[in-house]
């Protein structure tokens, strides 16, 4: 049996075999067992068979044989052949397909080429009632010739444009569209199409506008987008078509669809930019006469920024490779009647069509300089005489905010400082106006009354622009201007004019980019100046000057400075007695710069390390032994921000530095004669106790990496070390120092803790779990080290399931249970120390290990539990929830919701609290969980959001939130017969005393009462 006949038989159930059988003979072929000839006529009786189907079938038989040689194997003459044989059956399926793979050998030539094209003609009159898969196939064909045999059909003139225009008529299919705006466009662009303007233009305007849609998981990933972006294409292809383009562009402007005037303003903005300037010109100004109701009377803001870029594309288009600003071009011929426009339109600067106008001056002024040059000459002078003769502030400031509109298009095409423009020959026209601007922009800032705010953020906005423009004002002028902008933020009333400082603060920022030797120059001296030398009593006005600082630490150079000199005034101020908030503002000051810079590339480093971390630690040791006087820096608060700050130093350095840091950490860069370190030692003055604060701040940044020795070689063990700070936390009731000591135990069993020494450590901790549970006595501190020593352990993954086995066997014990079930929050909670960004081992898994550990344990004993226990239960669930990813609970809400709502029955509000919380992740991730269980919901969350004696703020203002989130998640007929029993138990909540729960009160109230009503268009 012949490879034709097999392949007959094959073809439709087994398309692997058929296409070897193919191989099979382009195999023959290509080793000359089979000549061509042979080929062709084995095709035999098939090729004229009556059966369509089977005459395709052999003509794509032929066509994988084709496919399958190599590219330069066959002969031009047999091409020639070949290309004959499938032209005169090209109607057979498989024939495309052949000339395709035909069309693509490099002696495919363009007598071929042409017959192809011909043939095409000739026998797909009629293609529109073909089927699809074969409509695209012939015109991916016809892409094909147009790609790589372009010349061929351009020689053929006017018989290849109106010969492609009538096969490709009347196409419905987007994917057949995308194909045909493409073959259509190299037309348009590359053939001379002056008597077929007309005819194109209709073949492709006929589609305008695209109001297709994709269907829901379309597999073709055509958007209408691509569509709408292929005709555009085509539609701004020819200058020709600007006499049938742009009159039924303007026409369709008409519309009412937002959709559709969109795509006619883009369209006219691809046209204006496409078509030569001459044509460009002969219909500017009627575009301008259309366009200009979109922005002066504008309805929808998005139509009116599409306006003003259609109106900007023109004159770029009539702008290009000027440089003569001539009033008698095309660009200032187009620009006359705007500008008169925009003229009439501020004569009266409060109108509303006052701004749009300043808008269109704006966009036409960034089209280039000459035509900001024209804009600038027509419009300026006279806005200069207005704001002169304004005899109100509103009119000013409306006639001022077009000014700088004005600015901003000086900017985009003079550049700034730090980014300049292209270069240009034209002057900036604004030069004759400098000093003018400038007096008026001063003025207005700084001469106007305090309450005019508005106006003098418009005022401050003008100036900054003015400095920031390229070459345009001195050196000393932006002083002056930095001398306002200082005097802005120091000199105001602090309680009011929040905006306007935050501008002037923003505005010397923007001027520290360009100019940072005059902020430090200037505004540094201004601002150290209104600092206080001592701690004041009552004025916090330096609260305002230390922000401003900090925001205008964004250069390396201005940040140096501003360290150095606020390190200068922490100095002189701890030398005087005073409230502690002044210095303490200092330190969070220095702690916002650093945050902010990236400390193991800054040189400087070694500086901040001896002057904060090793000066002032060892300041605070010293006046803690009674060496030195007691200030500001020995009180908890103060320490914890600079234990903050010695961080975030120390977790910059490098390892050597870190080992000698690490040597230090009790000692605290004291020698023993003067500080004695508090670790193993019975009762350390409370001072002292309070450096364990920096101990463990210094501990923290320290890597794991570095060999640490905390304390000496006689007692330089982490079991010791781990036994006494466990001693000491027992002890300790003063909550920072406390936290402290928990936070160093963490740091020791996640961070430090080998995997030799590990064992000991579990066994330690079964010791103080069995003393927890033994104590007779209150037994919170005791249970905060047992959490906090099995914190760091679960954290890193160590015997996590034996250590919470043993945390879950403490809740059922009535003494300590309690206290055991508020630890469980803390197990996998973020704290700022025990952090990735401090080194600790915290494994990507935890989180849901002790979740599935935990929680099907505690839902199996809360139901055999004691009524003395099972709020114990509750409580832990609540606070292991808390910080847990929706994607872990989801999986598990059926079996702890009940258990959930028994939990908002209990007083304790960080538990009702957390559970709230919880439920609101519930309510949006997955509604159905909770429609069962929607009338318990109700009650108990309306008893959450009511008594404030008994409800935090916190529970009150979750409750409410969740409770406002039923609405449009879960069912309308689950959530109506609750409709009215929200809506009248909200209304007390309506006075709450706090205002967020009012708000949200407010909110939940609507979203109830408006549930079933039916939604608006």
């Amino acid at each position: 049996m012949s490879n034709v006949q097999q392949y007959l038989l094959t073809v439709d159930g087994d398309k692997e075999k058929a296409q070897s059988l193919a191989q099979d003979t382009a195999r023959g072929l290509e080793s000359k067992k089979l000549t061509l000839i042979e080929a062709v006529q084995s095709l035999g009786e098939y090729i004229n068979d009556d059966d369509a189907t089977i005459r395709a079938r052999v003509i794509d038989y032929l066509s994988q044989v084709i496919g399958q040689l190599s590219p330069t194997f066959l002969s031009r003459q047999q091409i020639q052949v070949l290309c004959q044989f499938l032209c005169d059956r090209i109607e057979d399926g498989g024939a495309v397909g052949g000339l395709r793979k035909l069309q693509a050998l490099g002696r495919f030539n363009k007598d071929m080429a042409a017959m192809t094209f011909r043939a095409m003609l000739e026998h797909f009159q009629d293609l529109q009632i073909r089927p699809q898969a074969q409509r695209l196939q012939i015109l991916e064909l016809l892409n094909d010739l147009m790609s790589k045999h372009r010349s061929a059909l351009k020689e053929l003139g006017n018989e290849s444009i109106v010969g492609i225009t009538d096969l490709v008529s009347g196409e419905k299919d987007p994917r057949d569209l995308m194909v045909i705006f493409s073959i259509l466009r190299v037309v348009m662009v590359e053939w001379d199409i002056s008597g077929h303007a007309e005819t194109l233009f209709d073949a492709v305007f006929c589609y305008f506008p695209i109001t297709f849609r994709p269907p829901p998981d379309d597999p073709y990933g055509i958007t209408a987008q691509d569509l709408k972006s292929r005709l555009r294409d085509c539609i701004a292809a020819s200058g020709y078509f600007a006499p049938y383009a742009f009159p039924q562009l303007i026409d369709k402007l008409d519309s009412t669809s937002p959709n559709v005037k969109k795509d006619v303003l883009q369209t006219i903005t691809a046209c204006a930019s496409s078509y030569g300037i001459t044509t460009v010109s002969n219909y500017s100004v009627t575009l301008w006469e259309s366009l200009k109701f979109e922005v002066l009377n504008v309805q929808e803001e998005e139509l009116a920024q599409e306006a003003l870029v259609s109106l900007q594309a023109i004159a770029i288009r009539l702008g290009r490779g000027l440089d003569s600003t001539d009033p008698k071009t095309p660009l200032a011929r187009y620009l006359r009647p705007i500008t008169k426009e925009c003229n009439e339109q501020l004569q009266l600067p409060q109108h509303k069509q006052a701004k749009p106008a300043g808008q269109i001056l704006s966009a036409l002024g960034q089209a280039s300089s000459v035509t900001f040059f024209l804009v600038v000459k027509a419009v300026v002078p006279g806005l200069m005489t207005l704001f002169q003769d304004a005899d109100d502030t509103a009119k000013r400031r409306a006639l001022l905010e077009v000014l700088v509109q004005i600015l901003d298009s000086a900017i985009a095409v003079y550049g700034t400082s730090s980014v300049p423009a292209p270069t240009t020959e034209v002057e900036n026209p604004l030069n004759p106006f400098k000093d003018r601007l400038f007096e008026l922009s001063s003025q207005a800032l700084m001469s106007s009354a305090a309450d005019e705010v508005s106006f003098r953020v418009v005022a401050l906005g003008a100036l900054l622009r003015l400095c920031l423009l390229r070459r345009y004002l001195q050196d000393n002028e932006i002083g002056m201007a930095v001398q306002y902008f200082n005097e802005t933020v120091l000199a105001e009333d602090p309680s009011g004019n929040d905006d306007l400082k935050r501008e002037a603060i923003q505005a010397l920022i923007e001027l520290s980019r360009i100019k940072p030797n005059l902020i430090m120059e200037i505004t540094f001296p201004a601002f150290m100046a209104k600092l206080p030398d001592a701690s004041p009593s009552d004025d916090r006005d330096y609260l305002t000057t230390l922000e401003g600082l900090a925001q205008l630490s964004v250069e390396r150079h201005v940040a140096d400075t501003l360290i150095r000199r606020l390190l200068n005034r922490l100095d002189v101020v701890l030398k005087t007695q005073g409230p502690s908030a002044y210095p303490r503002a200092i330190l969070s000051t220095l702690q916002h710069v650093l945050g902010q810079r990236d400390l193991h590339l800054d040189p400087n480093l070694s500086s901040y390390h001896e002057r904060i971390v090793v000066g002032l630690t060892s300041r605070v040791a010293l006046a803690s032994a009674g060496q030195a006087p007691v200030t500001v820096l020995n009180e908890e608060p103060t320490l914890e921000i600079l234990g903050r700050l010695a961080t975030m130093i120390v977790r910059a350095l490098d390892e050597h530095k870190q080992r000698s840091v690490a040597l230090q950490v009790y000692s605290l860069f004291v020698d023993e004669a003067n500080f004695v370190p508090v670790l193993f030692r019975d009762n350390a003055p409370k001072l002292q106790m309070s450096t364990l604060i920096l101990s463990t701040s210094l501990m923290a940044g320290v890597r794991q990496s570095v060999s640490v020795q905390f304390t000496d070689s006689g007692t330089g063990s982490i079991e010791k070390t781990l036994a006494e700070l466990v001693r000491l936390a027992s002890q300790e009731d003063v909550p920072p120092v406390r936290q402290a000591i928990l936070r160093q135990i963490g740091l020791f069993t996640n961070k430090f803790l080998s995997a030799q020494e590990t064992d000991a450590v579990v066994g330690m901790l079964d010791d103080l779990v069995l003393g927890l549970s033994e104590a007779a006595g209150a037994p919170e501190n005791a249970a905060r080290v047992v959490f906090w020593v099995a914190k760091g352990l679960i954290l890193r993954l160590a015997r996590t399931d034996e250590i919470l086995e043993r945390l879950l066997n403490l809740l059922a014990v009535r003494e300590c249970g309690i206290a055991s079930a508020r630890g469980f929050g803390l197990l996998v909670a973020p704290d700022e120390v025990l952090s990735r960004e401090n080194g600790a081992k915290i494994r990507l898994l935890v989180k849901q290990k002790v979740f599935n550990i935990c929680v099907p344990k505690i839902a199996l004993e809360f139901r055999t539990a004691d009524s003395a226990t099972k709020s114990n239960y509750l409580t832990a669930l609540s606070g292991i929830l808390k910080h847990m990813p929706a994607e872990v609970v989801m999986p598990e809400i059926d079996r702890i919701l009940p258990l959930l709502l028994q939990s908002l029955d209990l007083e304790d509000s960080d538990v009702k609290a957390a559970t709230i919380q919880t439920l609101t992740v519930v309510s949006q991730e997955n509604p159905k969980t909770v429609e069962g269980h929607v009338g318990s919901l109700v009650n108990r969350l309306l008893k959450c959001v009511r008594y404030p004696e008994v409800n935090s703020a916190n529970v009150r203002h979750n409750a409410l939130r969740c409770l406002r989130i039923f609405p449009g998640r879960v069912k309308d007929s689950t959530l109506l017969p609750y409709k009215n029993t929200v809506t009248r138990g909200l209304l007390n909540v309506l006075d709450d005393p706090k205002r967020n729960v009012r708000k949200e009160a407010v909110e939940c109230r609507a979203a109830w009462f408006n549930m079933d009503e039916p939604q608006s268009d």
